[in-house]
């Protein structure tokens, strides 16, 4: 068998995080196709030695000791040919603990305790554009860290309360106590994170469930963000430390039952009485408004029917919360009404520095770049799932991995993913340097958002019929991303704002 490699022609250095490129061998046989990757290490071992363009055979002696892993392919033809490359590639193997199983599409590592950037299989497929190596240490830290209370506190209890459509109040102070709320707000007990850390917290707590995540949201962008944004000092006091711990649990009311997609025609009113304001009217399809401490309640003041945020406490008179019962969708999360009768607003409690809608807007723009993050998070998990599962379910004698079509579907779902996890890295660089229009936000929502419900449908339809049981969660996530793909504007409110930025032309009216 012919074997002809090229090293590294273009002469890129080895182990530089700053490079996105793998170092390997491109192997073919020229009668039948058969190959395989091997990547490289310098002869010295050092990160940034520089690798020579070479062209030989693959066992040649000057290639000893530079091979750390062989990647295989699978092909029917490298399946038959597979004493002969396995012959070529073992005398170059160093240290190795095995060649490659060609019954496996997965890659055999051979060089033991391999930095994760050596580009193993499995680091390879997630994140093939090096988003992790764009992330600060900290952000690093932050995303683990959420990936731990996501699996070991949040993963446990999401079953349940799924098919018991209950949530647990105690994860949102579990939530608090690991320092998730209100992460990109300095102070007040809050982490001082960056608006990246929060969209890698949304992503990993979403990968888990979207109804936690959707609490978590709210929490930190809808009502925690507002108080710190327009709030007095005296409010920012009282409220930001109890809502950063998981005390107290907030939400945020804007829609009502006939204004949802134009919350600008809101008909909720406040009338000044001197020392208080009196508010009347209600609001829909409300996360976390059956439990909620405090209601951030946008209305209009009879005085210049200007819009203004109020800060509405449990336990006013005239203040109702009914839940919304019988959803399909994010059912461990509460979902409810504000029902406002000649409810007493002491004016200490109106958020002071906003009027008009940009207060419950810049509220909302913050959100959608935490969902368009946490949308993704579940993609993620769905599409792990499915290659899990078609990899260890066999028919006809072979894996479902190994069908052409089971394939594809994963090679779109990864694009997916993959450029929408750095197209939404990205949006929150540009917040994080004051340089990101709202027109941004509405893509990175509306990508996400419907790419995640596509994949999630596509991941459950490999399932199969077990695709329809809970207990391998993609239907949940399935059913969950409905609700996420309509909520804090929906896929066509969104194209309409990016048609207005591309025509200058306004449609919705």
């Amino acid at each position: 068998m012919n074997l002809e490699v090229q090293q590294n022609p273009r002469g890129h250095l080895f182990g530089s995080r700053s490079v996105s490129l793998r170092f390997d061998f491109a192997c073919q046989t020229r009668s039948c196709n058969a190959y395989v990757d091997c990547a490289l290490r310098p002869v010295q071992n050092t990160w940034n030695t520089q690798i020579a363009t070479v062209f030989s055979g693959l066992a040649a002696p000057r290639l000893a000791g530079h091979v750390c892993q062989v990647v295989s392919r699978r092909q029917s033809s490298l399946a038959t040919h597979a004493p002969q490359v396995s012959a070529a590639v073992a005398p170059s193997v160093v240290n190795a603990n095995r060649l490659p199983s060609w019954k496996s599409p997965d890659t055999a590592i051979v060089k033991p305790g391999a930095d994760p950037y050596d580009w193993d299989s499995e680091v390879h497929w997630k994140d093939m554009l090096r988003l992790e190596s764009r992330l600060s240490e900290e952000e690093v830290l932050i995303k683990d860290a959420a990936r731990q209370f996501a699996d070991a506190e949040l993963m446990p209890k999401v079953l349940n309360g799924f098919r018991e459509e209950t949530f647990d109040k105690g994860l949102m102070k579990a939530m608090g106590k690991a320092g998730l709320l209100g992460s990109f707000i300095e102070g007040y007990g809050c982490a001082g994170a960056s608006a990246t850390s929060y969209g890698l917290i949304a992503r990993e707590v979403e990968r888990v469930d979207s109804a936690y995540r959707s609490a978590l949201s709210v929490q930190s962008s809808l009502v925690m963000n507002p108080i710190n944004l327009f709030g007095s000092q005296e409010q920012r006091e009282r409220f930001l430390p109890r809502l950063a711990s998981g005390d107290l649990i907030g939400c945020f009311g804007l829609t009502e039952p006939d204004h949802g997609s134009d919350p600008s025609g809101m008909v909720t009113r406040a009338v000044d009485k001197g020392d208080h304001f009196l508010l009347n009217g209600a609001k829909n399809w409300i996360t976390n408004s059956p439990i909620a401490d405090v209601c951030l309640v946008w209305a209009k003041t009879s005085t210049d029917n200007k819009v203004r945020g109020f800060l509405v406490e449990r336990g006013m008179e005239g203040l109702s919360t009914p839940k919304i019962e019988g959803k399909f969708s994010l059912r461990a999360s509460p979902t409810g009404m504000i029902q406002l009768d000649d409810v007493k607003v002491p004016k200490d409690n109106v958020l002071p520095n906003v009027v008009g809608m940009r207060g419950p807007f810049a509220c909302l723009n913050s959100a959608r770049l935490g969902i368009a993050w946490g949308a993704l998070g579940a993609a993620e998990f769905c599409l792990e799932a499915a290659r899990n599962y078609t990899l260890g379910r066999k028919q006809f004698g072979r894996p479902l991995a190994a069908n052409q079509l089971v394939q594809m579907k994963m090679a779109n779902a990864m694009t997916d993913i993959t450029i929408g996890l750095n197209a939404v890295l990205q949006a929150t660089r540009m917040k994080e340097a004051g340089e990101l229009h709202s027109n941004v936000i509405s893509m990175m929502k509306r990508n996400s958002c419907t790419k995640a419900l596509e994949i999630a449908r596509t991941c459950r339809d490999m399932l199969g019929g077990n695709g329809i049981v809970d207990e391998y969660h993609v239907i949940r996530h399935v059913c969950n991303l409905e609700a996420v793909n309509t909520y804090e504007g929906t896929a066509d409110i969104h194209s309409l704002v990016l048609g207005r930025a591309i025509t200058g032309i306004p449609a919705f009216k």
